[in-house]
């Protein structure tokens, strides 16, 4: 058995240049979906901007009894998105060098719009898998989120607990998902270097807020989103629907960005449209 509490949060590796896309998506030379090994019970993947420009950000994550995949991406056709393949092949290779007699996988969503949830169907009729739907209902019943959104929960995949933070406000189903081995936070679309698209208000500040007090008492060694719309420069991002973007900046963000998108949701109160702010924009939908 693992010990996953032992010197958590252990530290993990983010040195990795990740793919862009390519001048002509038709002729990109790297394959469908980038992996790299944060630690070796943890894994970042990312869908390539040729098959779709949302290229998001996907996690797996190991526990002594399941894996957890985080987001399945925004493209369904495993022939252009051989999700469930690449996935089948990193457990395999994670169960030859930690034999289990049996191991489950469980899906999930930092939030359900369709560009985290479309290879979903890829998992559907896999043995020894739950696939926890993306709606509200769904998630806080799966997870045991009574008091929505004003409850934590805690996920226990064997030994490695994530805990489980509401946070509503890009949308109404938006989950954050804290790892203690590791010490990530990560944030679907509720922060992320790029366009931060704020549907409630309100409820999108109540969960800065509550990531905020959240963090005071856990050690954060980096902020992952599901995305990188921003360029090197500040304030200025590559437009949407870009399927290239050769200047991006590191995708990891800190607590201090946190705080910034705090003060800039109370500065901007009452303003619609979109502010820039260093390495995000802020952009009210609504």
């Amino acid at each position: 058995m693992i010990d996953f509490l032992d010197d958590a949060p252990v530290a993990g590796s983010l040195d990795t240049v990740w793919h862009a896309g390519w001048p002509s998506p038709r002729h990109d030379p790297a394959p469908e979906i980038q992996v790299h090994a944060y630690t070796e019970h943890t894994v970042i993947l990312r869908q390539n901007k040729s098959v779709h420009y949302e290229a998001p950000f996907l996690f797996l994550l190991f526990g002594n009894d399941r894996a957890l995949l985080i987001d399945t991406g925004a493209t369904s056709d495993p022939d252009h998105f051989p999700l469930r393949a690449t996935v089948d092949g990193l457990i395999e290779d994670w169960l030859m060098r930690n034999p289990r007699a049996q191991y489950g996988l469980t899906v999930a969503h930092t939030h359900g719009h369709g560009d985290h949830i479309a290879g979903d169907g890829q998992f559907s009729e896999r043995p020894g898998t739950m696939v926890v739907g993306p709606g509200l209902d769904d998630v806080t019943a799966h997870f045991g989120l009574d008091g929505w959104p004003h409850h934590i929960a805690e996920l226990d995949l064997g030994g490695r607990v994530l805990d489980l933070v509401p946070g509503p406000g890009h949308q109404s189903a938006a989950l954050v998902f804290y790892d203690r081995h590791t010490g990530l936070l990560l944030t679907g679309d509720s922060l992320y270097p790029g366009r931060l698209y704020v549907k409630d208000r309100a409820a999108f500040a109540e969960t800065v807020d509550r990531l905020l007090d959240f963090c005071v008492t856990r050690p954060v060694t980096h902020i992952l989103g599901c995305h990188i719309e921003m360029t090197t420069t500040a304030d200025v991002d590559y437009p949407a629907g870009t399927t290239y973007q050769p200047d991006e900046p590191p995708l990891q963000l800190t607590t201090a960005h946190l705080h910034t998108l705090r003060r800039v949701l109370a500065e901007t109160a009452g303003q619609p449209g979109s502010h820039p702010s260093g390495d995000f924009i802020v952009v009210y939908t609504s």
